[in-house]
């Protein structure tokens, strides 16, 4: 099934949802921000994206730049900082089985389903 990580209050993340139901997909929603990820789970997530852990990062939050921009950090603590502060992930991503994108642009969403 589809699943898409969502947070109610992202825009884009609204019309990614928007995107599913207009396609007439079966689709499950996680909100990300209540249920929170684990390492595992966010590991498995990057690999289906096929990026670094840092290009999943919303570099303009104000606890990146406090807290994580400039410090040199290995995928492991990138994602454990994402896993800690889950505002920090870029949204909405959608999972259709051993594939995954970033729903920005909107448009990529399609590519998956």
């Amino acid at each position: 099934m589809i699943q898409i990580l969502h947070n109610p209050r992202c825009r884009k993340s609204r019309e990614g949802l928007a995107l599913l139901e207009a396609e007439g997909q079966d689709f499950m929603v996680i909100k990300y921000l209540e249920d929170k990820l684990t390492v595992k789970n966010l590991t498995t997530i990057i690999s289906k994206l096929d990026i670094s852990p840092i290009d999943l990062v919303r570099k303009n939050e104000a606890i990146w730049k406090s807290e994580f921009k400039g410090k040199d950090l290995n995928d492991a603590q990138i994602i454990e900082a994402m896993v800690a502060n889950p505002k920090l992930i870029e949204r909405p991503i959608v999972i259709n089985k051993n594939k995954a994108v970033i729903g920005r642009p909107l448009d990529a969403i399609k590519t998956i389903l």
